[in-house]
């Protein structure tokens, strides 16, 4: 099937009227007004707002603010529009007579009709002078500017009156509280316009509806990463580098993010080029704020985003050549040191195996051989393996019989047999039994510290390695050098439409080459970038549930291969597209048998995605103590997730309170008013007593914008900031987090049925149950609901018990546990933590430590990862083999009570 004719479809699926736009925004009664670019009076409301929505970012400022009554399609309205605006944070400045300081927090964004004209200039040069050097001399243009962008203005004003009525245009700053950003623009013709776009057949793009050609097979080499991986996050990354779609799944806590840029990581680190695309600024800050975490190479930020100051990544110099070298050596030596010490664990750790094996092993069928007691086993197994065979060259002949030679001289026998095999094992078996006998047991304790230092400093060393090599001089051409100077000139220009503009004349292979991470949004990405199929080795779209099928094209063509992230079970996105309009569509362009997939109104891209490449599911939860996962892991996910926050210490916390409070119906504004009277004073005690990370919020905005009132006036913008309080809707809280989290559910039991039902939706309900780290407090006035509601009340009415565990497993477990019970400690079996278990769990709550008896039964590489994600987990860890304590659970029990603390 043709892309092409794929994309020319998806355009005539595109809505037909434009989205409002984010430039067309109208002031609102939550502005202030400023001659100052740098200070605004009396923001400290505005400031508020900006901390509660921190994540949305929903301040604005503006300039040349379209103001009085205008006629607008036919009809006559009060307008306060203005002609260019950007995002912009609002901090303390400490200056006099003001206390705030605007900060811009993205792009310029101009009135439709004015972009890449030279009005738009001049805007941008009043409005951001710190990037143009403009002014404010001579705002007269300001009218002709107003004209062009269709509005009948008389006169330029300089100070805004609410109750004039005349046609102006404003010569101020204002900022202003904005709508949450949408996307903008139609996208219809911009998809026609990559129907035309050649390669189209090898990108991503194609490979999501099945027209690409064959995958390879998987890539089975090891990952080396500069972050910790676990095993399914592992196998995303090794799917990532030969799949041409990948998909990455999993429940929220379960580190898509972390895997992510894993992945982008270790594609820089094949020499690839990566576009991370995201359907939100906070998410594509999210993920560049966990690369700032780890070394690794700087990327490039684009768009609308407050963090695009690290663009500057462009005006670095080049890593001399010399130095990459050295760093790739010194992550070279890091890991070759950190295998040693693997190795190292491994082998000591098979020595306890065999040691095991060898307390049940046939030791009389060495009589058979008893040259093998004494024997170097090596140059045995060598022996017998040079025997094996026959005929061939005169040589080898030759060196067979000399092979059987040394093997009847080793062992008493002249050639390789089943029994010999058989025999070369259980000496091995005793050999190490007598090792540790003589050494005091494994005394893996110095390898362990060693593990974990090697592992830090091979991440280090890593991340050193892959920003020298990203920066490096060899990636720096003349070329090179051209395009990045051609982009540090588009990140000045006043708009995205100029930018791109710049950048489509750019050497994107030489720019990409230079530069080969870069982070934006799904919307800037088509705004900013140059449309060019394949352009990218990798590009890697996150929230992909909450992506509709128009707008993730652009980014999927972009690039050769893709990883798509989501979870089907939280929100997606919402659309209103016509079944009959999708069948005509489809008729006529002959592409009936992919109406499956071409159902741009309910398919998303990630159930697109899914349909086209490997799962890869990310089942173990970090986010949240247990209790706060439970009842998603069973209720959405068929329990397959399992915390890795399991510990006695928070295993039984009950970390959910309901709080009932007495009300019949929400009011004529849809607010129970009663709930919010009781979220208001959750929250003041819990910022009494100090706590911070607190959120409140609720399935429904009037209730979420009641809730904020009442935190507004409850508390200044000195405990808002200091206590990181946070409030919204439900949807604005995807993706997101905070520790303690007041969850008002809005709906009282004489609510309408369809209240009650949009409470149940189960991707909603997912997602504002699953937002809290430490604790979850819900505020309802319904007394006795059913269904998804009810269950979940009941499920936070119950303490949570105990984890079950496993039973005494094995001789000498069973004899440490009887032996520690003895002395009246707490032990439990079998303990899980995440997709681990600890043989034995010694001790209650902080002073509770694990204790591992045997080695794992999948081998020493599994005891290593099991060790690895225990520690990182923040488990202390103790071994207690019976080697060490020559099989006397007694001794050993001793030792392991020692390490209790209170």
């Amino acid at each position: 099937m043709d892309p092409a004719r794929i994309l020319t479809a998806l355009a005539d699926l595109a809505p037909v009227n434009k989205v409002a736009a984010p430039d067309t925004d109208e002031v609102g009664p939550k502005a202030a007004w400023g001659g100052s670019l740098t200070t605004v009076p009396g923001a400290a409301e505005l400031a508020a707002h900006d901390e509660l929505h921190r994540d949305e970012r929903l301040l604005r400022q503006g300039w040349g603010v379209v103001m009085g009554v205008h006629r607008v399609d036919g009809r006559r309205r009060r307008l306060a529009i203005p002609l260019v605006t950007r995002p912009v944070r609002l901090e303390v400045a400490q200056t006099e007579p003001f206390d705030h300081k605007i900060v811009p927090a993205g792009d310029l964004a101009f009135h439709p009709r004015l972009a890449g004209t030279e009005h738009a200039r001049r805007l941008a040069a009043v409005l951001a002078p710190e990037r143009t050097g403009g002014d404010l001399a001579d705002p007269a243009w300001l009218l002709a500017a107003a004209t062009a962008a269709g509005y009948a203005v008389k006169a330029v004003a300089h100070r805004a009156d609410p109750e004039d009525t005349r046609p102006v245009v404003l010569a101020r700053s204002v900022v202003y509280l904005a709508g949450p950003r949408v996307e903008s623009g139609p996208i219809g013709q911009s998809l026609h316009d990559w129907a035309e776009r050649p390669g189209l057949e090898s990108t991503a793009l194609a490979a999501v509806y099945g027209t690409a050609a064959p995958a390879p097979g998987p890539d089975a080499a090891e990952v080396r990463s500069p972050l910790p991986l676990g095993p399914e996050q592992a196998a995303a990354v090794r799917s990532a580098r030969t799949a041409p779609v990948t998909v990455v799944a999993g429940a929220p806590g379960c580190g898509k993010s972390h895997t992510l840029a894993a992945i982008a990581l270790d594609a820089v680190a094949n020499g690839r080029s990566v576009l991370i695309a995201t359907q939100s600024v906070y998410a594509a800050d999210v993920l560049a704020g966990l690369l700032d975490r780890h070394p690794g190479p700087e990327p490039m930020m684009f768009g609308d985003t407050e963090r695009r100051g690290s663009g500057a990544v462009a005006t670095r110099d080049a890593v001399p050549r010399k130095d990459a070298e050295a760093a790739r050596r010194a992550g070279a030596d890091a890991i070759d040191l950190l295998r040693r010490v693997e190795r190292a664990v491994e082998t000591r750790l098979d020595l306890e195996r065999r040691r095991l094996r060898a307390l049940d092993a046939p030791v009389f069928l060495l009589d058979d051989f008893p040259g093998l007691r004494d024997a170097d086993l090596d140059a045995v197994a060598a022996a017998a393996a040079a025997t094996r065979g026959s005929g061939g060259w005169p040589w080898t002949r030759w060196r067979r019989r000399r092979a059987r030679r040394t093997l009847q001289r080793l062992t008493g026998a002249a050639a390789d047999s089943a029994a010999l095999q058989q025999c070369l094992e259980i000496a091995r078996d005793v050999q190490a039994m007598a090792r540790l006998a003589a050494e005091g047991g494994p005394r893996l304790e110095p390898l362990w510290r060693s593990l974990e230092q090697a592992d830090r400093d091979a991440a280090q060393a890593l991340g050193a390695a892959l920003r020298a090599e990203a920066a490096s001089a060899e990636r720096r051409s003349g070329r090179a050098d051209r395009a990045l100077g051609e982009l540090r000139t588009a990140q000045y220009r006043g708009d995205q439409a100029q930018r791109r503009a710049v950048l489509e004349h750019v050497d994107t292979a030489a720019l990409l080459r230079a530069v080969p991470l870069w982070i934006g949004t799904i919307a800037d990405a088509e705004a900013v970038l140059p449309a060019r199929a394949g352009a990218f080795d990798l590009v890697i779209v996150d929230e992909a549930s909450h992506v509709n099928q128009l707008r993730a094209a652009p980014v999927l063509a972009r690039a050769r291969r893709a990883v798509v992230a989501g979870d089907p079970r939280q929100l997606k996105f919402v659309s209103f597209a016509s079944d009959a309009r999708l069948r005509d569509v489809l008729d006529r362009h002959g592409l009936q048998a992919l109406e499956a997939r071409l159902d741009t109104g309910r398919v998303s891209l990630y159930d697109l995605a899914c349909g086209a490449g490997p799962v890869v599911e990310l089942t173990e939860h970090h986010r949240s103590v247990p209790h706060l996962i439970g009842f998603s892991a069973a209720k959405f996910y068929g329990g397959r997730v399992r915390p890795a926050t399991a510990h006695p210490r928070v295993q039984e916390t009950d970390a959910i309170t309901v709080h009932r409070v007495d009300a019949p119906a929400a009011d004529a504004q849809g607010v129970v008013a009663a709930e919010v009277d009781r979220a208001l004073a959750l929250l003041a005690d819990l910022v009494a007593n100090g706590d911070r990370g607190l959120a409140v919020l609720s399935p429904f905005r009037a209730q979420a914008e009641a809730i904020e009132a009442a935190v507004m006036r409850r508390f200044d913008l000195e405990a808002i900031r200091a206590h990181r309080i946070r409030t919204g809707t439900v949807h604005a809280f995807q993706g997101s987090e905070s520790e303690t989290v007041i969850a008002s559910l809005g709906v009282a039991p004489g609510d309408p049925a369809g209240r009650k039902r949009f409470l149940a939706g189960a991707n909603l309900f997912n997602v504002m149950v699953t937002r809290a780290r430490e604790h979850l407090h819900v505020v309802t006035a319904l007394d006795a609901p059913g269904g998804l509601v009810g269950e979940f009340l009941d499920y936070a009415d119950r303490a949570p018990a105990a984890l079950p565990g496993d039973g005494p497993e094995g001789e000498w477990r069973t004899k440490l546990a009887g032996a520690l019970a003895g002395a009246d400690a707490a032990v439990r079996h079998g303990y899980p933590v995440g997709h681990w278990k600890i043989d034995l769990v010694v001790g209650e709550g902080d002073a509770a430590f694990g204790v591992l008896c045997d080695v794992h039964p999948d081998g020493p590489r599994a005891h290593l990862e099991r060790h690895r994600a225990l520690r990182r987990a923040g488990w202390r860890l103790v071994d207690a083999f019976p080697s060490t304590y020559a099989d006397d659970a007694a001794r050993a029990a001793v030792a392991v009570l020692a390490e209790l603390r209170p």
